[in-house]
């Protein structure tokens, strides 16, 4: 891989990648396990069960697993009450990582075009954008609900390629996860990711990815736009 690399365009993952969502997320989690009679989860164990949707967070939670299933019916009981919870500590605690700001700036300044590409629901996703002040940067804004697949399928990526014109080599995918790395991948896009996200508890550096970067703003020394 050479560097630069020659994009027109940059997609970042929302959670562990732009901000830093974990505390909130983990005291909904904790208000929901409440109110179902459960014992409460240290924030570390909750902040390694993020990263494929708020679904699988809650079903987590519930049986204290990655992979597990918990009872159907409990989780159909627990996931209203987690929207309800999360919907109320949303942006409590919530805040940009160090050098986001300052990427995001340096993207716009160098005119590239941007996507924001989540597994997080829209309901959520927006309102979160908007309250911590990143929502003008992106020209387009893709969550877990948005489209029929969401990552690790290629599909969320491929649809922001479509809406800026670009094929899949022309863009670069900055996210914290084995999600974001496999749908890079899958789509034919780069990938950079940050160590300091939320990759289900594993080491960032065992992923397939182009670049390890400290920062969203560290990402924006390594390319060029592509005219």
């Amino acid at each position: 891989m050479e560097f630069p690399l020659l994009i027109k365009a940059v997609m970042i993952d929302l959670d562990g990648t732009l901000l830093d969502t974990a505390g909130d997320l983990a005291a909904a989690a904790n208000m929901m396990l409440r109110e179902l009679g459960r014992a409460e989860l240290p924030l570390e164990t909750i902040q390694s069960y993020i990263g494929k949707g708020i679904q699988k967070l809650v079903k987590r939670s519930l049986t204290g697993s990655l992979d597990d299933e918990p009872d159907a019916e409990l989780f159909d009981k627990a996931m209203p009450i987690y929207e309800r919870d999360y919907a109320k500590t949303l942006c409590v605690n919530t805040r940009p990582y160090p050098g986001v700001i300052e990427g995001l700036n340096g993207l716009r300044e160098a005119d590239f075009r941007l996507a924001c590409v989540t597994n997080k629901a829209e309901a959520f996703t927006l309102p979160l954008l908007r309250a911590t002040g990143l929502f003008d940067y992106f020209d387009i804004v893709l969550s877990g609900d948005s489209l029929p697949k969401k990552k690790p399928d290629p599909m969320p990526l491929l649809h922001a390629c479509k809406h800026f014109g670009i094929l899949p080599h022309e863009m670069l995918l900055i996210g914290d996860s084995l999600n974001d790395a496999e749908a890079a991948r899958a789509a034919g896009c780069h990938v950079f990711c940050v160590p300091y996200g939320y990759n289900e508890g594993r080491d960032v550096r065992e992923l397939d990815c182009d670049a390890i970067v400290t920062s969203v703003y560290d990402a924006t020394k390594l390319i060029q736009k592509l005219s």
